[in-house]
């Protein structure tokens, strides 16, 4: 594959993640066998030895297809793929969780579908955890008033699987076929390069999570419509970069109201800020009640989680 022009360039941005980007590495290089690919890591100012472990496995003497990039502070996901993808002069690339492995044929399925659907510009697959079980996280729709207050009110979290309240999680629907979708999740995410030109990469204002919804959305409206195919298959952990769960929830909710600041009609932003607010303000009372209640350790987790995303609200809400 090294000696051939390749058609992919594959980014990887790893934080942290020494032993699932090595696993992610290796999955990619084992399963994909028809498409001609450059593999970019660029490490984010990691402080568990990543950048050292995946330059020890992977040399370039043996891996001349694999760039290792040390970057020597923490760009975020949106900066550092940016950063690496003004290198790129390959036709496609593709954006890859370090917490992923790549099923048979993932990347050389994914390339196909693109080639056969050149007109939806994005392309994504579907993802499972570790155990099997789906993975819903692979694509979602746009973010809009109704799916809010679904959220905001619980109906999502209590009837998950129903289109009706869960419209963003496309509820229901178990990603085993072709199908058209507004985002296509950034841990597997491939892209005509031109399309991401044409759209100047990811909104540098993101610093995790909502960068790839602003770029669907933006595309979108360029008139790109992106799909996803079953025939592409990856696993995927999600948040291992990110484990601490108030810090990633107060980004997601971060990244939210920026979209909503982005794509809403001016007259519907205060609503979805309202809701959003009142929807966290509910968890937060409801978890310390039942904390209160039950005495037991895991409402009392819950809690802490919910009241310090709830006393971060002035961050979060103010948007990126």
């Amino acid at each position: 594959m090294a000696t051939v022009r390749p058609d992919l360039t594959i980014i990887m941005v790893s934080y942290n993640t020494r032993d699932l980007t090595l696993a992610a590495i290796r999955t990619c290089l084992e399963t994909t066998r028809q498409t001609a690919f450059r593999l970019v890591v660029l490490d984010n100012a990691s402080s568990d030895g990543s950048a050292d472990a995946i330059a020890e496995a992977f040399p370039p003497d043996r891996f001349p297809q694999i760039e290792l990039v040390r970057s020597d502070e923490n760009l975020g996901f949106a900066m550092a793929n940016n950063v690496v993808a003004r290198t790129a002069e390959t036709e496609f690339l593709l954006l890859l969780n370090p917490d992923t492995e790549c099923h048979e044929g993932a990347v050389d399925n994914l390339m196909r579908f693109a080639r056969e659907t050149p007109e939806a510009g994005i392309w994504g697959g579907r993802t499972t955890f570790p155990d099997g079980r789906l993975n819903p996280g692979s694509c979602w729709m746009r973010i809009t008033p109704w799916s809010t207050l679904c959220w905001a009110t619980g109906l999502t979290g209590l009837l998950p699987d129903t289109h009706l309240f869960n419209p963003e999680g496309l509820g229901g629907w178990s990603r085993d076929t072709e199908r058209a979708v507004d985002i296509v999740s950034g841990c597997f995410f491939l892209v005509r390069r031109d399309l991401w030109d044409r759209l100047g990469g990811f909104d540098r204002s993101y610093f995790m999570y909502g960068e790839e919804a602003d770029l669907c959305l933006r595309a979108r409206a360029l008139g790109a419509g992106p799909r996803i195919t079953p025939t592409a298959h990856i696993m995927h952990i999600a948040g291992a970069s990110s484990p601490l769960q108030s810090a990633k929830r107060q980004l997601v909710l971060k990244a939210r109201v920026t979209l909503m600041r982005r794509h809403w009609p001016a007259w519907q932003i205060p609503i979805g800020i309202a809701l959003v607010r009142s929807g966290v303000a509910a968890r937060y009372l409801a978890t310390q009640v039942l904390s209160r209640l039950t005495g037991s350790d895991g409402w009392s987790r819950r809690a802490a989680v919910q009241s310090d995303i709830w006393q971060a609200r002035q961050d979060w809400l103010a948007g990126y």
